[in-house]
């Protein structure tokens, strides 16, 4: 069974240089490859996102730009994750109920997910997932 201690941080690789920096995701950085690549923007600071789990699929979460927070739930525990560098993400794995809020102005989250969409891997309804989670 999945719990938040299957969360996991992830400083990406950065090449800095004295004209900007450069990081980036390839390969064997994940513990997945992504098949699907999604952003959210121009989101209100008193709105949150997601509100939903999924069945299978693995997500990764970067703050391009600004910040905002990721709360985490596993059906017995949740935990806060702020995120506001864009060096580095989380990842979610499958069976994780996420919602994020209090976004800062400008604030751009890039997510890289381990599957195409697909609504019958989403769990939408909180209790469902509790249930899923017995």
């Amino acid at each position: 069974m999945t719990t938040l201690q299957d969360i996991s941080i992830i400083n990406l690789p950065v090449v800095e240089d004295a004209r900007g920096n450069l990081a980036y995701i390839q390969t064997g950085i994940l513990p997945f490859d992504f098949k699907r690549v999604y952003y959210l923007f121009d989101v209100p600071s008193t709105a949150f996102r997601g509100g939903h789990s999924h069945s299978e699929q693995l997500e990764f979460l970067i703050a391009l730009s600004g910040s905002f927070e990721v709360v985490l739930d596993d059906g017995k525990n949740k935990k806060t994750i702020l995120l506001n560098k864009p060096n580095v993400g989380l990842l979610i794995p499958r069976q994780i109920w996420r919602e994020l809020q209090n976004f800062s102005s400008g604030s751009v989250c890039l997510v890289l997910a381990s599957d195409v969409f697909d609504e019958n891997d989403y769990i939408r309804d909180y209790n469902v997932f509790l249930e899923s989670k017995k």
